[in-house]
């Protein structure tokens, strides 16, 4: 499957992360749950570029659902490139998507996944509004990848 750029998504951050031996599993190849890990590293970068990583005595993003499709193996040793996309903000939510790629087989797609993130107040336990910022940041613009 050939890397594409999702429809009516956002294209805002893109990290590059070693595969790391650890995360193969006995089959020879990256376990599906280090896949999870790819995304999660993304979307945590992103979100502490923005002022906005985790506050567990504060407000801030949960996952409420996620998936992955595994289009190829990933195998170690080398890179994977994780492009994250944003989407649909509403009073709580956004959509995340994820396409996931070797360094080395750019056009490639090897994953691609997606998870709903609601911003929660964490001493409540329930959702309140996003910040007006984010809503902006994630409904704004086009989705075009960086060069």
């Amino acid at each position: 499957m050939r890397l594409s750029i999702p429809e009516h998504k956002k294209f805002v951050h893109e990290v590059v992360v070693p595969i790391r031996w650890g995360d193969m599993d006995a089959m020879g190849h990256v376990n599906n749950t280090i896949y999870f890990r790819y995304m999660e590293i993304v979307r945590l970068d992103w979100l502490l570029s923005l002022g906005r990583g985790a506050a567990p005595q504060g407000q801030g993003p949960v996952i409420v659902n996620a998936f992955c499709n595994f289009h190829q193996e990933l195998r170690h040793p080398g890179d994977v490139r994780v492009r994250m996309y944003v989407a649909n903000p509403g009073r709580s939510s956004f959509e995340t998507y994820y396409a996931l790629s070797r360094v080395d087989d750019p056009d490639a797609l090897y994953a691609s996944g997606g998870a709903k993130t609601v911003w929660i107040d964490h001493g409540l336990r329930k959702s309140v509004p996003l910040p007006e910022e984010l809503r902006r940041l994630v409904g704004e613009g086009d989705d075009t990848p960086a060069p």
